[in-house]
């Protein structure tokens, strides 16, 4: 653990997990990750961004396209950010993802699906879905196409695969997912054992701002929490998150739910590492580790574009 790590787990537990803890208001959630965001993530030069119009039918959904100053892949990433369901946006996430595209060359679509509680459940998914079906409608190879998301970005990203599957539809060459939320019962041992250690979320605030996702729908519906889909006949995952988390167990349940059914998995358990940490890639030596191991799990996935 490098000593970056250390001193920004010291600045989250001292002023952003207590800011979060107090914040009274969704727009409080949301100004704050876009103003750190403009302040601390940076793209790599020469990233081209720009916002498109995904359509699949007669749904339509803003999105921001995100492509590399050396584009040499016609594989996709399909990039779901995280935030309680509450808050974050594309632009909150640009830069991670940027980084990403540009270590694989190719060009990365960021869905701006809606939030609660304006917009609950089941609307974030239904964007999500937008957004598949859009780049399918475009002509993208189902297998040309990758699936990422981060904390509840993570959950939308695997309840995506798990409709797919449920409807046999043609998968994409992969999902991967940082630091995922995968049960929204926060069922998990690590929910409570890590409340202390946990740098960033507020685990007193989970159930407050699941309900602004849910209302008075049951959390351990399987299109809710993919702790609980199917998975029979799922494309390869890949799977982070750090042992201090509250989500921890999320992802090691996750597992092995997958390896029950069958689903080829890798799992990375790092120590002590901040909840999504790849955001922090600029500053954070551990945040660029991790990308370029996506990275290269990625390119060895038998339907990305060779080449890339």
């Amino acid at each position: 653990m490098s000593l970056r790590a250390r001193l920004i787990n010291t600045w989250l537990r001292r002023v952003e997990k207590p800011r979060l803890a107090r914040a009274e208001r969704p727009e409080d959630l949301r100004e704050g990750l876009e103003r750190q965001a403009r302040l601390f993530f940076r793209a790599p030069r020469g990233s081209q961004m720009q916002w498109q119009v995904l359509e699949a039918g007669q749904r339509r959904l803003d999105a921001l396209e995100i492509v590399p100053r050396d584009l040499r892949s016609d594989g996709v990433v399909l990039y779901i950010h995280g935030g309680a369901f509450v808050f974050g946006s594309p632009r909150t996430h640009a830069a991670m993802a940027a980084a990403l595209g540009a270590r694989l060359g190719a060009r990365v679509v960021l869905p701006k699906y809606r939030l609660a509680p304006e917009a609950p459940f089941p609307a974030p998914p239904a964007d999500v879905r937008t957004a598949w079906d859009a780049l399918l409608a475009q002509g993208v190879p189902a297998d040309q196409i990758i699936i990422g998301g981060d904390s509840a970005g993570g959950a939308l990203a695997l309840g995506l695969l798990a409709g797919i599957c449920a409807e046999d539809g043609a998968r994409p060459a992969g999902v991967f997912c940082l630091s995922p939320l995968t049960d929204l019962t926060y069922s998990g041992e690590s929910f409570h054992q890590n409340a202390e250690r946990e740098a960033l979320l507020a685990a007193s605030r989970a159930f407050e701002l699941s309900e602004m996702y849910l209302g008075a729908l049951a959390a351990d519906r399987p299109d809710v929490s993919p702790l609980f889909a199917d998975f029979a006949g799922a494309c390869p995952v890949w799977l982070t998150v750090g042992d201090t988390e509250i989500l921890r167990d999320d992802s090691r349940r996750m597992v092995r739910r997958l390896e029950e059914q069958g689903v080829p998995v890798t799992f990375e358990e790092r120590h002590d590492l901040p909840h999504v940490w790849p955001l922090l890639h600029n500053i954070l030596p551990e945040g660029r580790e991790t990308l370029d191991q996506v990275a290269a799990w990625i390119r060895r996935q038998p339907g990305w574009p060779a080449g890339s």
